[in-house]
């Protein structure tokens, strides 16, 4: 996904954001949706492989960072995400 998709998609989705990670060399955000999530959106992908998940403090780079630190909750809804993505995108056409 466009980074700046991805950063539109947490501000749309606020406090029911769950936690982030912003890898500046992938140039990619990672949101956590529970597993078996179906997921078809354009632009995006569920990864079936292992992330670097940053300590808990890391809210800066380099290197994987917390763009939304965890928390009392690691998912977002998928169905909110969803709808965020495709909103963001909107925005941008």
């Amino acid at each position: 996904m466009l980074r700046s998709i991805g950063l539109t998609a947490v501000q749309i989705l606020g406090a029911r954001c769950g936690a982030v990670i912003d890898d500046p060399a992938d140039m990619a955000l990672c949101f956590f949706v529970p597993a078996g999530t179906a997921w078809d959106v354009a632009g995006t992908a569920l990864l079936d492989r292992p992330i670097t998940i940053p300590p808990s403090r890391r809210v800066t780079g380099p290197g994987p960072y917390w763009r939304v630190c965890p928390g009392d909750r690691w998912h977002t809804d998928p169905s909110a995400l969803q709808a965020a993505i495709e909103d963001a995108y909107e925005g941008v056409r």
